[in-house]
């Protein structure tokens, strides 16, 4: 017999002691529903103990009685003692079951019980003789019957597409998953503190715009029936959030998802979460300040280091990060020094030297050429934290021009291990130049660039009214919790990333039994 032809042997197999396994749980739950002990009518169980709680408070709990709910995990035993790992929100515990101190019949239920299937115990905390910390059961009630074996029958839920799009199972299953929304749930607490301890407020804007602006990105289009008008979900939330600084609203920020109808790879997802803020009479420099103080933060109190792994390299965010222009990043990566050329062709004329290729919808002049060579042979050299500072006009559409120079705006990405985890201006708060720059990104869109921006009428008429000179940023949640998590891809920091469909479309029960 061949390799394919004992795989398969081995995959109907497997696939018919499932089906076997669906069925004799069935029937158990029939047989419960039959004697009146149907756990699905079971409403609530007054726990008031935690695995972690018995851990850690060991030497004053033990002999005092207790009651803890989770999910069955394994059984061992099952003669006149069993043994059994509950899993509850703070990891797992030790049951152990007499025959002689339970009622009997509810000990014989007890034994049919199977992993996965959801419990509440009430029985005293002690130690096995091998030292193991332990609830010795008293009483213990069925919570809710688990129709499915957890996916450790068939050798774990290795099948990584499989773990995002159930990722309930991989919740159960994988205590690094588990671990990884935990830090991403704290470390989202830590930056509202951070910022509130600023003296900032939190604001919420709108989902849905009649106009896509604020970055460069290709929009998703959905319609308002009522109104009879399409619409966009956001791709950031800068110019709502500038027009409260307009409002006298000093210093504001939003938590909130963004949408981008991008590719998908480990460092995309096309909804994701980003942080906002906006600081008046600040720059870009302040917000360089906030961006290290926020990771730094994050990384003491939540790794208790700064030295971390992410992306196969070690990486130091002891706090005092590099901060390099882009043309002094590309003159010490590429040797081109773009400060030394004044002429759009020369400069372009230089980019093609080595190798770079500006964007067809791109205008062939200085700027976008020393941006091109930047992007195409600097960023993925950018291991330890580096603010890359002083972006091209052409590139940074809402950004405040350098006074010392009129080609380069006061605007800076921070990089990590060739990732931008922030973005962040000295605001433009002239309307004049302002509706220049729209415009010029409406002929980029003309010129065939779907991500350019559009002309923001009201954004202009905000700016007349007068905005004080701002420091803004936007920071990527998602790739922050992937640095603090040492994770490589934004799927494992995501509870439910965005999936194609399933092509036989029975969905992730089709995916599990086949």
């Amino acid at each position: 017999m061949d390799d394919t032809m004992a795989n398969q042997t081995n995959q109907n197999a497997e696939q018919q002691e499932l089906s076997d396994i669906l069925r004799i749980r069935r029937e158990k739950l029939k047989a419960l529903q039959d004697a009146g002990k149907d756990p699905f009518e079971q409403t609530f169980f007054d726990w008031n103990a935690t695995s972690g709680k018995i851990r850690e408070n060991f030497d004053a709990m033990e002999g005092q009685e207790v009651r803890v709910a989770g999910r069955l995990m394994s059984k061992r035993g099952m003669g006149k003692v069993s043994f059994c790992d509950l899993q509850d929100r703070d990891g797992r515990i030790q049951l152990y079951a007499r025959r002689d101190e339970m009622d009997e019949a509810q000990y014989n239920e007890f034994r049919k019980y199977d992993i996965g299937d959801i419990v509440g115990v009430t029985g005293e905390v002690f130690r096995t003789q091998r030292g193991e910390m332990s609830v010795r059961i008293r009483d213990v009630i069925l919570l809710s019957k688990s129709l499915r074996p957890l996916p450790e029958k068939f050798h774990g839920l290795q099948d990584q597409e499989l773990r995002y799009r159930q990722r309930y199972v991989d919740l159960i299953v994988n205590p690094e998953s588990r671990r990884n929304f935990e830090i991403r749930s704290r470390f989202v607490s830590l930056i509202r503190r951070y910022m509130d301890d600023l003296g900032y407020l939190e604001v919420e804007t709108p989902v849905l715009n009649t106009i896509s602006g604020g970055a460069n990105a290709r929009p998703f289009i959905t319609h308002h029936n009522t109104l009879d008008l399409d619409m966009y979900l956001r791709i950031a939330t800068e110019l709502p959030l500038k027009r409260l600084i307009v409002g006298g609203m000093d210093r504001v920020y939003e938590i909130g998802r963004i949408f981008r109808n991008e590719g998908m790879d480990p460092k995309h997802n096309p909804e994701f979460t980003t942080i906002e803020l906006y600081q008046a009479y600040a720059d870009f420099h302040t917000m360089m300040d906030i961006a290290e103080g926020i990771i730094t933060s994050g990384a003491r109190e939540l790794r208790g280091t700064y030295q971390l792994k992410w992306r196969g390299h070690d990486v130091d965010l002891t706090p005092g990060w590099p901060r390099l222009t882009m043309a002094d990043a590309v003159k010490q990566y590429t040797g081109i020094d773009f400060m030394a050329i004044s002429d759009d062709a020369e400069a372009v004329a230089a980019a093609e030297k080595i190798g770079v290729e500006l964007d067809d919808a791109a205008e062939r002049t200085w700027g976008n050429a020393l941006y091109a060579c930047f992007d195409q042979r600097v960023e993925d050299e950018l291991i330890q934290p580096t603010f890359i500072t002083m972006y091209p006009v052409e590139v940074s559409p809402l950004t405040k021009r350098s006074p010392k120079d009129k080609r380069l705006t006061e605007r800076f990405e921070l990089f990590i291990c060739g990732a931008e985890l922030a973005n962040a201006f000295s605001e433009l708060n002239d309307p004049i130049d302002q509706k220049w720059r729209f415009q010029k990104q409406v002929e980029q869109r003309e010129r065939g660039d779907e991500e350019a921006s559009m002309m923001d009428e009201d954004y202009i008429n905000a700016l007349e009214y007068g905005l004080p000179p701002t420091g803004g940023m936007g920071m990527g949640v998602d790739r922050m919790v992937m640095l603090l998590t040492g994770t490589d891809t934004i799927r494992d920091v995501i509870l439910f990333p965005t999936m194609k469909p399933l092509a036989d479309g029975k969905g992730a029960k089709a995916e599990e039994e086949k």
